[in-house]
């Protein structure tokens, strides 16, 4: 068929309806959302010539995706998830606020409720035989006051690339925990280095991203949630340097601000020290958090997220 083939006004009268614009009942910001989102909808069906074939083989894989537990990963991976921290980097400037650890994508693997620890923790539960990491920093305000009492909130996939709760290999929260920071705000974990995932062969994510021309992988990477009363959250992650897709995340999740130095310790002294017998990794990476100003935009995002059994 041939584009263009309906009036803007017919659209824009099916959106207003389809909204129910025009029924007193109902929720105002639903109607107005679901008016625009029908109406760009209609527009590009229209102007693209998407045939009735494609809509429908569309809904198909949206169904499909739903059923699988996707959109997950598949928002991340056509950029919507940076999308919307880059929105609220801009609101946040123009709120006057500035400063702070850059911010960048949670992803779809949080769990809550992980232990919690004092100024300390072990990550992993020894099954793991990768590289020995040790990571610790420091948590301030924007002025540079140390943070005592802030959660540290971190989670990471072991060397297969797989994450506790959704790998039934694993124990329950390995590689997840929360940690309390010291008087001096200071944070310190043992873990093992993690290595980056692909989206799960077959998936509706990886068929997506195929079709595009792209591939499914993220570098090895450590989120955080970082918390502490009358301070903004921080949802952010750091990227392990030298990784391969450092650079080409599917998922958008790279900000060179978050790339730390991983420092290798070969000497034998250090190692010993620590009761270890091979080489180790080191990173130091302080967070630095913004005060929570009035009528600021939210960084409490209501997601649902997996729940521990």
């Amino acid at each position: 068929m041939p584009a263009n083939l309906i009036k803007r006004d017919v659209v824009t009268a099916l959106a207003a309806r389809a909204a129910g614009l025009d029924q007193p009942a109902g929720d105002p910001r639903l109607k107005h959302v679901v008016n625009r989102l029908l109406a760009d909808l209609m527009v590009a069906i229209d102007e693209l010539d998407i045939s009735m074939d494609e809509f429908w083989r569309g809904i198909a894989y949206l169904t499909q995706a739903g059923k699988q537990n996707e959109f997950g990963l598949i928002v991340p991976g056509i950029v919507l998830e940076h999308f919307l921290d880059l929105r609220l980097d801009e609101a946040e400037r123009r709120a006057g606020l500035a400063g702070g650890t850059v911010r960048t994508i949670e992803g779809p693997l949080y769990i809550a409720g992980a232990p919690v620890s004092k100024g300390e923790a072990r990550l992993d539960d020894g099954t793991d035989d990768g590289e020995v990491l040790f990571m610790e920093g420091q948590v301030r305000g924007v002025s540079g006051e140390p943070i005592a009492g802030a959660v540290v909130d971190v989670w990471h996939a072991n060397t297969m690339g797989n994450y506790s709760h959704f790998d039934p290999t694993q124990a329950a929260f390995n590689l997840r925990r929360r940690i309390e920071t010291d008087k001096d705000g200071g944070y310190r974990f043992r873990s093992i280095v993690p290595n980056g995932y692909a989206c799960p062969p077959g998936s509706q994510t990886e068929k997506l991203l195929q079709a595009m021309g792209r591939h499914g992988n993220r570098p090895a990477h450590v989120h955080f949630f970082v918390s502490a009363p009358g301070y903004r959250k921080l949802t952010t992650q750091i990227n392990i340097d030298g990784d391969k897709y450092l650079h080409d995340d599917f998922a958008f999740g790279t900000r060179d601000e978050l790339i730390p130095r991983v420092e290798r310790i070969t000497d034998a002294g250090e190692i010993h020290k620590l009761g270890l017998n091979k080489p180790f990794a080191r990173i130091r990476f302080d967070f630095s958090l913004i005060k929570e100003v009035a009528g600021a935009p939210a960084t409490i995002v209501a997601r649902e997220h997996a729940e521990a059994a």
